[in-house]
């Protein structure tokens, strides 16, 4: 077990440094935005501008490449296919992504005016129009960056991650640039970061071509005879369908949330979007990373049925994110206001902004692990070519998140929006456990009881780390706020995370944590 969690540590920490950076740099993007459009009708036109073909990404390329390409990949490789029949099913795969998304860009550009007005009051007419403009700018984004995630598929599939690991950095710094360059040249600011969205998708496409060439593989289009009737196609297409709904209804959650918190009043978009966008740092650095190093492992074990390194694998994956995000949620609890405020505030964010984001980041960052863990328990079902199951949790989930938002926006607003996505995560989490029993391969028992046990015991070093940093907290935050916005924000937040950080590593190793053991061997080289 030592060993495979030090493989998964190995292969983890190489992409979480590009992800990491990634990150920064995405937060950068975010505060370049809190910079130039602040929590302003703007800012709530941009957000709801780039969800739309954002979340069309995650259903085309995301959807298609982690469920069903890199799977039926892995066995093309490993399964005595030969090299022409396998070039053949990466050009189909590149023909069917490329034709339906284009198709897909060019209806939704058509239809802008119309799709915008589900997130507005009928009197938002100079919003909606603005909304509509920024659509049309951004819906091209949805090709080029689902072609990114084609060949990001085929690199991961040949188990190289780096390339794909810097594209984001690529994509950040064009977005930073181009509201900066051109912010003083068009209309208003969103525009020009729309603009940079759209050079940056470009951007991660051309940049990873050279990688895949470099692999062996080409890149060519198909009829779109030959392609459907490419039987790994098929086999995409039959792992892929019963997926769309769960899919569909996991990101139909942002989407019905945005709209909700639309007419819920201004700002209340862009406060949520600036909450998760600091979810989103650990999510991507640590979540996402694993999650992807994980699932063609998982699926060559699969393939093999070695059900006891599966398992071992899986369950070293899941107590790897709770060491990270339980004590990174009650960290962030003490720190919340001095982290949005070191990020974001400006001009143009100003006090009432951060008491806005702070307030919904909370109960964010409360389901941090749950929405975690749930990006690391969905490969073990891919892995066995099983979409059906984590379909349904995603709908069990959905109508959580959809039933609990609506009702609490009424009341709540943004508050009520962001304790709904964290309990439906909950949910999702709950199904998804549920759900391993009915896989032949997962000692679900004895993997529920480990995870169990495990984050108990990070909760309650959590807290015990938690005492020493509240108190010191609250010194440095009376000695050093009036320095400013960098400088005192900084020390407190920096300070107190030493203080937090050192009570809890002192408690895993006193107890001699397994995790911990097994990343101190792999950094030692004993394997």
């Amino acid at each position: 077990m030592e060993k495979n969690k030090g493989n998964l540590v190995s292969s983890g920490l190489k992409l979480s440094v590009l992800t990491l950076l990634s990150r920064i740099l995405g937060l950068i993007r975010e505060a370049t935005k809190a910079r130039f459009l602040g929590t302003s009708i703007y800012a709530d036109a941009f957000g709801i501008a780039f969800l739309i073909p954002n979340l069309l990404r995650r259903l085309f390329a995301e959807n298609s490449i982690s469920v069903a390409f890199i799977p039926t990949f892995r066995e093309y490789v490993e399964g005595g296919k030969s090299k022409e029949e396998t070039q053949e099913f990466i050009s189909a795969t590149f023909t069917l992504i490329s034709f339906l998304t284009t198709l897909t860009v060019l209806l939704g550009i058509a239809c802008a005016p119309y799709i915008v007005r589900i997130f507005y009051k009928e009197d938002a007419g100079i919003l909606i129009r603005e909304t509509a403009i920024l659509t049309r700018i951004m819906f091209p984004y949805l090709i080029v960056i689902s072609i990114a995630a084609f060949f990001q598929g085929v690199l991961n599939g040949e188990h190289i991650f780096s390339p794909s690991g810097f594209t984001p950095v690529l994509f950040n710094l064009c977005v930073i640039l181009g509201t900066y360059l051109l912010s003083g040249r068009m209309e208003n600011p969103a525009r020009a970061m729309s603009t940079g969205v759209m050079i940056g998708g470009c951007v991660q496409a051309l940049f990873q071509l050279p990688f895949v060439l470099k692999t062996g593989w080409t890149v060519k289009f198909l009829s779109l005879k030959k392609t459907f009737s490419n039987p790994g196609m098929k086999k995409v297409v039959a792992l892929i369908v019963p997926t769309i709904i769960g899919m569909a209804s996991y990101q139909l959650n942002d989407l019905v949330s945005t709209a909700l918190a639309g007419r819920a009043g201004e700002g209340v978009v862009s406060s949520l979007q600036y909450s998760l966008r600091l979810q989103e740092l650990i999510l991507g650095i640590f979540a996402v990373s694993i999650g992807t190093v994980i699932l063609p492992d998982l699926s060559s074990l699969a393939k093999k049925q070695d059900w006891d390194k599966y398992n071992e694998m899986l369950s070293g994956a899941i107590k790897i994110i709770a060491l990270i995000t339980i004590p990174i949620t009650f960290y962030s609890l003490i720190t919340g206001k001095e982290i949005i405020s070191l990020v974001y505030k400006s001009r143009r964010f100003d006090d009432n902004s951060v008491l806005m984001t702070l307030s919904v980041f909370r109960l964010h960052i409360a389901g941090l692990f749950f929405i975690a863990a749930n990006r690391i328990i969905s490969p073990a079902f891919y892995a066995q070519g099983n979409t059906k199951l984590p379909t349904a949790a995603g709908i069990v989930s959905f109508a959580a998140n959809i039933t609990l938002a609506f009702v609490l926006s009424i009341k709540f607003g943004g508050v009520g929006i962001a304790f709904a996505l964290s309990a439906a995560s909950v949910v999702n989490t709950i199904a998804l456990f549920a759900f391993l029993t009915k896989l032949k391969s997962a000692d679900v028992k004895k993997l529920v009881l480990s995870t169990i046990s495990y984050s108990i015991k990070m909760i309650i070093f959590s807290v015990i780390a938690s005492v020493p940093a509240y108190f010191a907290h609250k010194a440095f935050c009376s000695a050093f706020l009036s320095y400013g916005r960098f400088i005192g924000n900084g020390i407190s937040v920096f300070a107190t995370a030493i203080i937090f950080g050192a009570a809890g590593v002192l408690l895993l190793f006193i107890t001699k944590d397994e995790s911990v053991t097994a990343i101190v061997k792999k950094f030692r080289g004993n394997r």
